[in-house]
This record gives C-alpha cells, sequence and structure tokens, in this order.
C-alpha cells in the first residue's frame, strides 16, 4: 500500500491510499460516511489477488483531505477525477460503499467518457424519494443532521453521536458496545482479529477533522441526487446488496437499481452492512470479465 497527496486546483490536499499491482485493472473506492481513504484494506488483498489495484481517496473533511464545507456530491467528482489524472487513468471502474455509492454515480454520471463499470455496495439511494428516506432515519441520528438549519448545528448534533473526535465511535467498535444492532454475518466479522484490525486501521483517519467529513457527507445526502443525473450513466452498474443489512435497509437497492440505466441488482440472503464488501472484488470480477 502506498500513501500520498497530492494539491487540487484550489489549494486544498486530497490523501489517497494506492493497493494493489501497478498494472492492475484501477478502481476508484468511494468510501462510506464516515470513513477514510483506508477503506479498502479489508479486501485488498482478494482484490490483487484478481488483478486489481484499488485506490481509495479522503472526501474533503476526512483523513488527509482539507475540508470544503458546503459541499455537494457532485462536486466531490473532480477531486476524483483530479487524482485518476496524477495517477494516469485514462478510465477505471468505481466502487462506492454505503454513503459513497452517491459519489461514485455521480462520477459515472459526470465523466461517462472516464468510468468503465460501477459497484454501488450496501449504499444509500436517491434521498428524495421517501420510502428509502424513512427507512434511513430511524433512530433520528441522520435526521437530526438533515434537518439542521446550520452547519454548526449539524456539527453538533453529530459531536453528540461520535464525541467531538469520533471517540465513541472508536471506543464502541473497539469493545464491542456501540449499541448498533448488526446483522448475524456482521457480528461474526467483529470476531475476526485480522479483519478488526483492518477496520480499526481505517476508523482511525476518519476524525482527523473531527466530524467535519461526516457533517458535510449528511448534508450533502440530504437533499438526494438533485445535482446530477443518473440517467446519464453509460457504464454498466452492480447494485450490491445484502438483505440482512440493518445500517442501509436493501430498500435503497431496489430504489437505485430501478432508477439508474444499465444496473444490475444483486442480492444476497444473509449479508449485512459489513460483510457484503467482501463480495466487491468477486463482482467486479465478473464485470469486468462481462465487458471482455
Amino acid at each position: 500500500m502506498t500513501d500520498g497527496t497530492i494539491e487540487l486546483p484550489d489549494g486544498r490536499t486530497l490523501g489517497y491510499s494506492d493497493y494493489g499491482p501497478a498494472d492492475g485493472v484501477a478502481v476508484v473506492w468511494c468510501h462510506g460516511g464516515p470513513g477514510s481513504r483506508l477503506e479498502p484494506k479489508t479486501i485488498s488483498h482478494a482484490a490483487a489477488a484478481m488483478g486489481q489495484r484499488v485506490i481509495g481517496f479522503d472526501r474533503p473533511g476526512y483523513g488527509l483531505s482539507s475540508p470544503r464545507p458546503g459541499r455537494s456530491i457532485e462536486s466531490v467528482v473532480p477531486d476524483q477525477l483530479a487524482l485518476a489524472d496524477h495517477l494516469g487513468l485514462d478510465t477505471f471502474y468505481v466502487v462506492g460503499v454505503s454513503t459513497g455509492g452517491a459519489y461514485a454515480l455521480a462520477t459515472a454520471a459526470i465523466a461517462p467518457d472516464r468510468v468503465a463499470g460501477v459497484v454501488a455496495c450496501c449504499a444509500l439511494t436517491d434521498m428524495r424519494d421517501e420510502t428509502a428516506r424513512a427507512a434511513m432515519t430511524g433512530d433520528g441520528s441522520i435526521a437530526d443532521i438533515w434537518n439542521s438549519t446550520t452547519r454548526d448545528d449539524a456539527i453538533d448534533f453529530a459531536e453528540t453521536q461520535f464525541g467531538p473526535d469520533g471517540a465513541k465511535l472508536l471506543a464502541g467498535a473497539a469493545d464491542g458496545t456501540s449499541g448498533v444492532r448488526l446483522a448475524d454475518a456482521d457480528m461474526a466479522m467483529f470476531t475476526d482479529a485480522a479483519f478488526l484490525t483492518d477496520m480499526m486501521a481505517g476508523l482511525a483517519p476518519m476524525f482527523a477533522w473531527g466530524v467535519q467529513g461526516y457533517v458535510d457527507d449528511r448534508l450533502a445526502d440530504g437533499p438526494g441526487w438533485s445535482g446530477f443525473d443518473v440517467k446519464l450513466i453509460v457504464a454498466p452498474v452492480v447494485v450490491l446488496h445484502g438483505k440482512a443489512d440493518t445500517l442501509c435497509p436493501v430498500v435503497n437497492a431496489h430504489h437505485t437499481a430501478a432508477v439508474v440505466p444499465n444496473a444490475t441488482l444483486r442480492l444476497t440472503e444473509n449479508d449485512g452492512h459489513f460483510s457484503i464488501v467482501g463480495q466487491v472484488p468477486v463482482v467486479l470480477g465478473d464485470l469486468m470479465k462481462a465487458q471482455g
């Protein structure tokens, strides 16, 4: 794995991590929220074995990337393209996990000539869909941020949820006391020492800027996909989701598959929000083979 940063045209810094063979098929990874460039570490060995070069990057306000208050989903696309240009990638696949699904789809819609294929894994759908939105607001925490009148109010809600520096989330993940109800398949993963090591490494950079990255993610996805048109996507899209996902219910996948052209819905019976991510290298491999 190689860590790096680039300077963007507006002077901000973008951080990234590059996993796998340099001559592998390039895959840009859009992490969850909260998340970081290190998220794909958990699948990096499997991906490398299949000839996939996975490049994770920190969205603004996470890890090594400078905050950008007021950002939208589509405003992150130029950052991704600048990274691809820096790495010499003419075309690439995009994976979006959870919150990152929208960023992957936005990239495919805005830069259709650059994106060879998309995997939207356990991903939020367009939050303008009332059924999906209702499914995501059951515990009230996300709704509190979406309904905030100012960014400062949203930060207050997030700090109550996670702690100012994410300490509550990190401690809960480390000792299993987060209180989040997870699928059995997810709980089983938390007994795997190697997975826990990789996951904790990925958690640490999430709050390098406090809760700013997470708040800006939530404020960006609250209005839904109003800033880009998924009908412009020409690349094949696989919508991958576990039916047992308790954090991002499967209704999200059904809606995404219904509104995105060239989308194939791929559901697994027992996977949850974390276990399904292990399927991504295989799904990517199938997508690549189908394209010859």
